[in-house]
């Protein structure tokens, strides 16, 4: 299974190193020297890629792969999705942290049992992260605060929801 680690922003000078936006807890592990990542461009198309060096800017990370020589290629990257296999990715140590593809696919209830549908996604906003609920065929963005979500079980495959009123 992949994770989606980062977003190729836009192209950074002439020599084909382009900024990122991070989607990864880890970037100093999926943007290290050598490390590979598979690029989904827009037009759907999926190459490999091989990080030669990444620098932080900003709230960005300037990378270099092996593979994007100049501009030109680069600019071809522009709005790419980079993607990395959750094989690779570090047990979390903290048991209140959770990887983005292990709760999409959870089913949602309330604390009763009763159904509220099940997580598609994880939202990453400026606010904070929100679980993307199917439910009755619309989407409710939920708050991902322990207030809002006390327990996330995997191993049960779902999370107990305690939702404000007229939420859903």
């Amino acid at each position: 299974m992949e994770v989606v680690v980062g977003r190729v922003a836009k192209p950074h000078g002439i020599g084909g190193e382009v900024a990122v936006d991070v989607r990864t807890d880890v970037p100093e592990v999926r943007f290290a020297e050598d490390a590979v990542v598979r690029a989904r461009t827009r037009d759907k198309k999926s190459r490999q890629l091989t990080v030669r060096s990444a620098r932080p800017h900003g709230s960005r990370l300037l990378v270099r792969f092996d593979e994007v020589v100049d501009r030109t290629t680069a600019e071809g990257l522009r709005g790419a999705v980079l993607l990395a296999d959750t094989d690779d990715l570090p047990p979390t140590e903290d048991e209140d942290e959770f990887y983005d593809h292990e709760l999409s696919g959870l089913a949602a209830e309330l604390a009763d049992g009763t159904p509220r549908g099940t997580v598609k996604e994880v939202v990453h906003t400026p606010g904070g992260e929100l679980l993307a609920v199917e439910f009755e065929g619309r989407e409710v963005l939920v708050p991902f605060v322990r207030a809002i979500v006390p327990k996330v079980d995997l191993s049960q495959g779902k999370v107990v929801l305690d939702p404000p009123e007229g939420l859903f």
